[in-house]
């Protein structure tokens, strides 16, 4: 009886550990509120002080090049931004993290980490931003169609390419040789048609205390992964038991039918801008000095729309 069999397994923890979880979560539920409101206030702040006009101001006395001057212009917006959010990421990443035991870093390594992420961001997110505002500019009319698939492709790409180009940046990934775990794993993989010749381990112990496992990538860069806090502390029925329900969601096709409804989600909120940018420029684009769709000072409203 699993409903039984779960009963009994949670009347094992402590009632002051199910309490400071649960704070944990729900406290969780809040800060997806605080920070949607938080980067509203940072939207209206970069449209209304025009901080964002001037930042493209700049890129355009850099550069005569469009593209360059995208990418110019993101590479400002990303690191304002990731400024001005930093008191509230500091708490949320960091400082709640280790009240609830569940981080190991310092502040040094935990912001040198950040500092990588926001490095990846500005390059990754400068590609799509010149793709996707060159789209704009080339198909005026059809752009929020194009620049969907534009956005679905990169989002793929991203997917293959982060096991092996990204994830190394943050983790050392090694392969796994313990054949008392790889064994009991690899012939549950061949046995749900999972193509996968090794196990991964990943050393997150360096900056959490949390377990965990994953399916990641496609095709040829699909891997199994675990974290050495799970290969520490897990039985070896534990292990099994976390791998077969993270294979579950690779069997069951979960990556593509997520990518499949993210499709859907980016068509429609493409096609919202299409509508919304319209009337917010017509409305506040003088006061704003953003000259229209095509501009890249118009991002932060972008990010302010998708948000709502």
């Amino acid at each position: 009886d699993i409903d039984a069999a779960t009963e009994a397994y949670m009347a094992q923890i402590p009632p002051s550990a199910r309490t400071r979880s649960d704070a944990y979560f729900e406290g969780g539920y809040w800060l997806i509120l605080w920070d949607f409101l938080y980067g509203v206030v940072i939207c209206l702040l970069l449209l209304n002080l025009r901080w964002s006009a001037r930042m493209r101001n700049v890129a355009e006395r850099i550069t005569r090049f469009k593209p360059l001057q995208t990418f110019l212009y993101w590479s400002q917006y990303s690191v304002l931004s990731f400024v001005l959010e930093a008191p509230l990421a500091i708490y949320e990443g960091y400082t709640r993290e280790r009240q609830y035991g569940l981080a190991t870093q310092t502040f040094g390594p935990w912001a040198w980490d950040q500092t990588k992420g926001l490095m990846i961001g500005v390059v990754l997110g400068g590609i799509l931003a010149m793709l996707l505002f060159g789209v704009v500019r080339r198909l005026p009319r059809t752009w929020w169609i194009w620049a969907s698939v534009v956005t679905m492709l990169f989002a793929v790409l991203t997917v293959m390419i982060a096991p092996v180009y990204l994830i190394p940046i943050f983790n050392k990934v090694t392969r796994l040789n313990d054949p008392k775990v790889t064994q009991p794993i690899l012939s549950m993989a061949r046995a749900n048609g999972i193509a996968a010749n090794d196990v991964y381990q990943i050393d997150a112990s360096k900056q959490t205390t949390r377990m965990s496992a994953n399916v990641s990538g496609l095709g040829k860069t699909m891997r199994i992964t675990m974290n050495d806090n799970l290969l520490r502390r897990g039985s070896p029925e534990e292990i099994q038991a976390v791998m077969g329900h993270e294979m579950g969601h690779y069997v069951l096709h979960h990556i593509y039918k997520d990518l499949l409804f993210i499709f859907v989600v980016v068509v429609i909120g493409f096609a919202f801008l299409r509508w919304s940018l319209d009337w917010c420029l017509a409305r506040w684009g003088q006061k704003w000095q953003i000259r229209g769709i095509g501009d890249t000072a118009i991002v932060p409203l972008v990010v302010l729309l998708i948000s709502i």
